[in-house]
């Protein structure tokens, strides 16, 4: 079993910056993929970025690419997600979600464990 526990979001302007962060607890195992999704109102889950637990393999949507770097802290064990050049459009509850199967995917629906969500709200 796995809990993960997201925070860092608000209310931010744009091109203003913010940091998630999510703190795992359970048995993580370090070819597990930790992922951050995003849900605005009306839309469909979609994935933003995604990392090994071992701190391996980043990857992101084409939307955040160069604006978002997603990274493990080792010493806090938890999985950051740092947003610079916010946009309006960035708007939306993000959660932290870990997929535990060997596969490595954007896909929410293979995803085991998911967190609460932190709101990000970017102002224009």
């Amino acid at each position: 079993q796995v809990q993960l526990v997201e925070s860092g979001g608000g209310l931010v302007q744009a091109g203003g910056s913010l940091t998630l962060s999510c703190v795992p607890s359970g048995r993580i195992f370090s070819n597990y993929a930790l992922g951050w999704f995003r849900q605005a109102p009306g839309k469909e889950r979609e994935f933003v970025a995604g990392i090994r637990w071992s701190g391996t393999s980043p990857r992101y949507a084409d939307s955040v690419k160069g604006r978002f770097t997603i990274s493990r802290d080792n010493a806090k064990n938890t999985v950051n997600l740092q947003m610079n050049n916010l946009k309006p459009e960035d708007t939306a509850i993000y959660y932290c979600a870990a997929e535990t199967s060997v596969y490595y995917t954007a896909y929410a629906r293979n995803y085991d464990y998911w967190g609460q969500g932190t709101q990000v709200t970017v102002s224009s």
